[in-house]
């Protein structure tokens, strides 16, 4: 186990894979709001994506944040969970908010793709 302060420096790539994590962690939770306050119209299977989606890329961050050594391996789940709720917000084209969702997605998983190949 390492020292306190020991600990090296996170790379740029891991750095901008969490930045890309919380970022769409963030949108995918105002999508859901934005989701509720449309009531109907919202399907669940969205929904449900959005919320997997919002959760995992939590929790990638966080374990990369902390030098996880189950962080590939959560990088790539959390890639899988973006990209499903990319198509997810995909299903309703004509929404702005759910454009920019898929859109954000789509960048995290490219991220997250890349850091689960790479050595942490």
């Amino acid at each position: 186990m390492t020292q306190p302060g020991t600990m090296n420096a996170m790379s740029k790539q891991m750095q901008d894979c969490v930045e890309a994590c919380m970022s769409c962690h963030s949108m995918c939770e105002e999508t859901m709001s934005s989701c509720m306050q449309m009531g109907g119209q919202a399907q669940m299977q969205i929904m449900r994506a959005l919320l997997d989606c919002a959760e995992t890329t939590r929790m990638c961050a966080d374990m990369m944040m902390r030098r996880s050594p189950m962080s590939a391996e959560m990088c790539a789940m959390c890639a899988k969970a973006c990209d499903m709720c990319a198509e997810a917000c995909m299903s309703m084209p004509d929404d702005p908010q759910m454009m920019r969702c898929a859109e954000s997605c789509r960048r995290c998983a490219e991220m997250c793709r890349t850091m689960a190949g790479a050595t942490m």
